[in-house]
């Protein structure tokens, strides 16, 4: 059972995997100043970097380190913090570690407490916590840079702007009924509330649509290469991933199977799949990754359709170029297709994978304001809140009072995503994505 409560000080390496040049074993919790006194001697100036000599109780030397003193509540979790900036080898950082369990009161932290420790203290929310495991998992620029916004508390600003807003439009509701016996103008609340919740639910439905954009950012804009057997697909595969990920062979029918690299171009991630060639066959297995290249097909952002001769026609409603492949020569593409690429000269491979790349970020557009709806929690409580509002719009002016429970649903479902009310059936889904020293 994962343990919150901060009357045991936790410690934990935070600073990856072992050897390295500099290992950090960070502290957290009342006893933070004793660990401090015996095992650095003294308790440094606050946030200042201080040369310790770490030192057991029996007296041994563990190893001289940089220590950091971080009283609460101006912290990460708003406790009583320290840092331990020792030498990155794994006996000392083990006897660092064992020296610390021996000290009354203290434990090993658990994935996540850090973190949780920092929610539970108020210093940050859910979302922001969100986007700091987004960053530690982050594999590409965007990835990155929505993070980093998203940590900044954008969402946090907007989800209580619009929670206050609702809260402003059940107060209307709240007073209208307590006070239906005084000599309020008829129709004054709907007046007041049935402008703001518009203006939420327009809101709060443009919103939404950035899900499909954060998706590509967070899992990556799919392109599949599709085409006939023996079109070049698993050579550019392979010519794009720089390495030998599928079999090559003259043999119609290799591929059976939708294999998978991922590349980082122009900082988006792009998952680019080959897939068993399309054509008529009674071999069960090849038929079963036909189908699957179907499927891969219908669910990619862009279909690159390979074919050595003419244009090969495909019924998808997805977004597809065609590939003359194999151009070896210098002859012209022929007429109907989009690009010329040579697997084996390299011939078109840059154009192709620049056009790629720029349709990956004209689809992810402008996320620097972190505004996106990056996860599906998000995502099923939004789309909660935004059918509350609608229910509550559908209402008649007369029975405006009966909608405060809609507006009620709607502002719960707001303060989920934030972590204000009704969360702790998430929490150990959040912060077991951590790992132990975050």
């Amino acid at each position: 059972m994962r343990q919150t409560s901060g009357r045991h000080t936790i410690f934990a390496l935070s600073s990856g995997q072992l050897p390295s040049g500099v290992a950090i074993v960070r502290v957290s919790g009342p006893d933070t100043g004793l660990v401090l006194l015996q095992l650095a001697g003294q308790i440094p100036v606050p946030r200042r970097a201080a040369l310790r000599r770490l030192t057991a109780s029996d007296g041994r030397v563990l190893d001289t380190a940089v220590v950091l003193w971080f009283p609460g509540p101006a912290s990460f979790t708003g406790e009583d913090c320290a840092e331990f900036q020792c030498h990155g080898g794994q006996a000392v950082v083990a006897a660092l570690l064992k020296e610390l369990a021996q000290i009354e009161g203290c434990r090993l932290a658990e994935a996540g407490e850090f973190s949780l420790r920092a929610f539970t203290n108020g210093k940050v929310d859910l979302t922001q916590l969100e986007a700091l495991s987004d960053l530690i998992g982050a594999e590409t620029e965007t990835q990155r840079a929505l993070a980093v916004a998203q940590a900044g508390g954008s969402q946090r600003l907007l989800y209580t702007r619009w929670r206050a807003d609702l809260l402003r439009a059940r107060a209307y509701i709240e007073a209208d009924l307590d006070f239906s016996d005084e000599d309020d103008v008829p129709g004054s609340v709907v007046g007041a509330v049935i402008p703001i919740v518009t203006g939420l639910a327009a809101e709060v439905a443009l919103h939404l649509e950035t899900a499909a954009q954060a998706e590509i950012i967070r899992d990556g804009f799919r392109v599949v290469i599709a085409g006939p057997p023996n079109a070049g697909k698993s050579s550019l595969l392979n010519t794009l991933a720089n390495r030998d990920v599928a079999i090559v062979t003259h043999i119609a029918g290799t591929t059976r199977d939708v294999l998978d690299v991922h590349l980082d171009i122009f900082g988006v991630k792009i998952i680019v799949s080959d897939t068993a060639g399309l054509r008529k066959t009674s071999d069960i297995i090849e038929q079963i990754g036909i189908e699957r290249a179907h499927l891969a097909m219908a669910r990619a952002n862009l279909v690159l359709v390979l074919s050595e001769d003419g244009p090969m026609a495909l019924e998808i409603s997805t977004p597809f170029w065609l590939v003359k492949s194999k151009c070896d020569g210098l002859e012209v593409a022929s007429s109907g297709f989009d690009f010329a690429i040579s697997s084996h000269s390299g011939r078109g491979i840059e154009a192709l994978m620049n056009a790629i790349g720029e349709m990956a970020q004209s689809s992810v557009g402008n996320y620097s304001d972190g505004l996106f709806v990056s996860r599906a929690r998000h995502v099923a409580l939004l789309r909660g809140a935004e059918k509350a509002l609608l229910r509550f719009l559908a209402l008649s002016a007369e029975s405006v009072e009966f909608g405060a429970e809609e507006l009620r649903i709607a502002s719960d479902a707001l303060g989920g995503i934030t972590g204000v009310i009704g969360v702790e059936d998430v929490l150990g889904a959040i912060f077991s994505t951590f790992c132990i020293g975050k």
